[in-house]
């Protein structure tokens, strides 16, 4: 196999073409592009059946649609799932871009534009890798795959298109490209997902907005209420105060601690990168355990009031307030959702009522490093970087991954080939064409050595 010959000969159409579909505004989270992502997954299936994929198809959902399609060799092959996902978080706030979220741009050897990493590139690059495998006739293993429209939004109608087409997505393994790497010159694959429990909590007071002169001290003001019951959800050490919280999380051993420390990483470049005066965290842990094996809550978003121009001088009746919280192996979303809900409404003052609404959650999940599927993607690494990669824990979470296995009884194999500099969900996302290419590079000695082991195991 010798995927080097065709990638460098197409790869500025392969680049134009993944220029194109970051041009698609596909943003789930908001109604007034819905047009739009139905537009790139019109896209994606098109460029499957280009590449050579059979059977692809625009699946309807009750939300947006799936894009599905396969490639089947030989029944005694193994077969491979590819996930990814088309949709991409929105773009605001538009004037911190230096350039439009929408209008990709290639600048230092990096592609601007949202979506540009997750996961529009990622998942391009298995599209490309699977043309490139087709064009050279050495596609060692069955292919399926299956792209949709709402990751962004919690996945909510892909485990039901899971459950009723579990006997067209059978598979050996399934492969993402929607996490990263440690550094272009330090590869790594993620062995484990954090999960997450996210909620919006609403805080009311008066039975309207209230002159703050007339009012002022003599009713409670939600948005200092909300402040406070926040800030008491974290103690003098950074630890989250709600009862029961850490009952059941996963401690790891020495061992295991010291094993994740032999990965790079230099915490005043850290900082300087964030331009942070000092890390934060949980006290007892570094920044890395912190981030990766660590439960955390943050708030996402907090709202509440009059913020426009000028001044007005209110106490407004209702604050708001989306609260995350990720979490580690043993922890389920639904346990410590419950016991957030529990504890808020138990800490309000009686002068406010409190209502916490769930939104979507995921589960935690560690994926085997001793698995065929594993080693394959560490020899596919090891072939192109020339290292062997590091196996780490991501602070991500990707919750369709538990579901896959409790549905379909599949692992999962990450991929990534993102950074952590990329910039996912703020503005200025961006993705190198370093990494657009070596991603393609890859993706095709992961299917030839998994092929070649599992045919001998």
């Amino acid at each position: 196999m010798n995927p080097t010959s065709y990638l460098e000969a197409n790869k500025d159409r392969f680049i134009s073409e993944l220029l194109d579909l970051l041009r698609i505004p596909s943003v789930s989270a908001d109604p007034a592009f819905s047009n739009d992502v139905l537009r790139a997954a019109d896209y994606l299936a098109q460029k499957l059946r280009d590449a050579g994929a059979d059977n692809v198809e625009i699946c309807p959902t009750a939300g947006y649609p799936i894009i599905y399609g396969e490639k089947i060799i030989d029944s005694a092959s193994p077969t491979v799932l590819v996930y990814g996902h088309y949709d991409v978080q929105p773009a605001d706030p538009y004037e911190l871009w230096h350039s439009p979220p929408f209008e990709p741009v290639i600048k230092e050897n990096k592609i601007y534009a949202r979506g540009a990493c997750d996961d529009k590139g990622q998942l391009y690059m298995h599209i490309k890798a699977f043309e490139l495998m087709m064009q050279q006739n050495q596609l060692p293993c069955n292919l399926k795959f299956m792209l949709e429209g709402e990751e962004e939004i919690g996945s909510n109608n892909l485990d039901i298109f899971v459950q009723q087409n579990k006997a067209r997505l059978q598979a050996d393994v399934i492969v993402i490209s929607d996490t990263g790497i440690i550094a272009n010159d330090v590869p790594s694959i993620t062995s484990g997902l954090r999960g997450m429990s996210y909620v919006e909590v609403e805080v009311t007071g008066p039975n309207r907005d209230l002159h703050s002169g007339l009012y002022g001290g003599a009713v409670a003001n939600p948005i200092n209420v909300l402040c406070q019951m926040i800030a008491s959800l974290h103690d003098e050490n950074n630890h989250i105060t709600i009862p029961g919280f850490y009952d059941n999380v996963q401690e790891l051993t020495a061992e295991e601690r010291a094993e994740m420390a032999k990965a790079p990483f230099n915490v005043e470049d850290y900082k300087s990168a964030l331009q942070l005066g000092d890390v934060h965290g949980e006290a007892g842990y570094s920044t890395m355990e912190r981030n990766s094996i660590r439960p955390t809550l943050d708030v996402n978003g907090i709202w509440g009031g009059y913020t426009g121009e000028g001044a007005k001088t209110v106490i407004a009746s209702k604050a708001f307030a989306k609260i995350s919280m990720r979490l580690v192996p043993n922890q389920t979303s639904e346990e410590i959702t419950e016991k957030f809900k529990k504890h808020f409404t138990a800490i309000a003052p009686k002068s406010v009522t409190v209502q916490v609404k769930p939104h979507h959650g995921g589960e935690p999940v560690v994926t085997p490093t001793n698995s065929i599927a594993y080693q394959a993607a560490s020899r596919a690494f090891e072939q192109t970087f020339g290292k062997k990669p590091i196996p780490v824990r991501s602070g991500g979470s990707i919750p369709i991954v538990a579901m896959f296995k409790s549905e379909l009884g599949i692992d999962t194999v990450l991929m990534g080939f993102g950074l952590d500099s990329d910039a996912i969900h703020s503005p200025n996302e961006h993705y190198g064409i370093f990494n657009f290419l070596k991603g393609i590079e890859t993706i095709p000695y992961f299917y030839k050595f998994y092929a070649e082991m599992s045919k001998s195991k």
